[in-house]
């Protein structure tokens, strides 16, 4: 049995992507892990939740699909958006110009705006638009590079202010984006906390 401390992500996502198809990984957490579920799906998992008590959930991954990943390195977040490569469907040189597109966004190398200021707006800007699913995924990549809990709360209360008490009550409230925010142990960094694996399952925060 191996403790990591830190960010875990990047490597539960790596470790992941080493994953055979058809086989998984059961993740074990004390709240609904659910910024994972979309960065799980992106690499071609599926899962099931199973909540054990009020303080246990579990939640079982398996690989159903091989998909290609969109961002190379172990300790690196999924930034790049695996959908880009739904471009190559239609045309590579549609996909070259969107993959050119998001590195002149996003990847340049001394940007005058820092990647966690672009993440916030971008979730900003997905909340606006009513992309909470892209919003989720940016929620957890600012918070994994060092987003404050003072900086979303003054965030969410931006929402709030600009979009009015009804609209957030109605359409921000009820979403993943809010549950993932509202998680008391994921503002505490439970979800960005320790770990520990043993045959393929991972336990976040305490051993069992």
């Amino acid at each position: 049995m191996r403790k990591l401390t830190g960010n875990f992500l990047p490597n539960l996502l790596k470790k992941a992507q080493d994953i055979e198809l058809g086989q998984g990984m059961c993740v074990v957490q004390s709240f609904e892990p659910l910024p994972l579920y979309s960065a799980m799906a992106d690499i071609g998992f599926e899962h099931i939740t199973e909540k054990i008590s009020d303080g246990e959930y579990r939640v079982y991954f398996c690989k159903t699909e091989e998909k290609e990943v969109a961002y190379v390195g172990a300790g690196d977040m999924p930034q790049k958006p695996t959908a880009i490569l739904n471009f190559k469907k239609i045309d590579n040189a549609l996909a070259d110009i969107v993959v050119n597109f998001w590195n002149l966004t996003w990847g340049k190398e001394e940007p005058a705006i820092d990647q966690k200021t672009k993440l916030l707006l971008s979730l900003a800007n997905g909340v606006g638009a009513r992309r909470f699913r892209q919003a989720t995924r940016e929620l957890v990549k600012a918070y994994s590079i060092g987003a404050t809990v003072a900086e979303l709360d003054e965030l969410f209360s931006m929402f709030v202010w600009n979009g009015g008490v009804g609209t957030f009550a109605s359409e921000i409230g009820p979403s993943s984006l809010f549950g993932a925010y509202q998680r008391n142990n994921v503002r505490a960094s439970g979800f960005y906390g320790s770990r520990q694996e043993n045959s393929g399952r991972t336990d976040f925060g305490e051993a069992v």
